[in-house]
């Protein structure tokens, strides 16, 4: 058995802020261009082991929710003698009637309104650090950056754990 972490998260064109640092009296500059296009990143995290799935698309929904979670399933190997669970939150796709879930994956969901135990949560402005305080120029741009910064992220699993194996959860999941 596999204990894995989901959740979706909207980057677009629309700028992502940063503090940093700027000489005393002195404004920094971040030059942007606001558009609201979006991109969605659904990413899959186990904590235990830092190892983490990624996927981006245009959209978020029960169809698109169900074929990421069939994805993944395939990815894992789920099926009779292999059980993934999968720890998310209660968005209106996850608990769909129309959500196509595959033998040998458990959906398990947090508490409503309980970002702060959605281990995911935190992997997200690792994910924003490609568009931070940047210009991105147009979309294609957008989801290069983002691709690029996942598959960065996914070769980094002792990243992925020091920001999200909470004291409570599972270390060998």
């Amino acid at each position: 058995m596999e204990l894995w972490s989901f959740d979706e998260h909207r980057l677009g064109l629309k700028p992502v802020y940063r503090r940093v640092w700027a000489p005393r009296g002195e404004t920094p500059v971040a030059w942007v261009r606001p558009r609201y296009r979006w991109l969605y990143v659904y990413a899959f995290v186990r904590p235990g082991t830092g190892e983490s799935e990624f996927w981006l698309l245009p959209s978020v929904g029960t169809k698109e929710f169900s074929e990421v979670l069939r994805r993944f399933a395939r990815l894992r190997g789920a099926g009779r003698d292999r059980w993934v669970l999968v720890v998310l939150d209660r968005a209106g796709w996850h608990v769909s009637k129309g959500l196509e879930v595959l033998e040998g994956v458990g959906l398990v969901f947090l508490p409503p309104y309980s970002p702060e135990l959605q281990p995911v949560e935190r992997v997200w402005p690792l994910v924003d650090a490609a568009v931070a305080n940047g210009r991105v120029r147009d979309e294609k741009d957008l989801w290069e950056r983002v691709a690029e910064r996942c598959a960065y992220l996914q070769t980094r699993p002792d990243l992925i754990r020091d920001h999200t194996l909470f004291h409570w959860w599972p270390g060998g999941c």
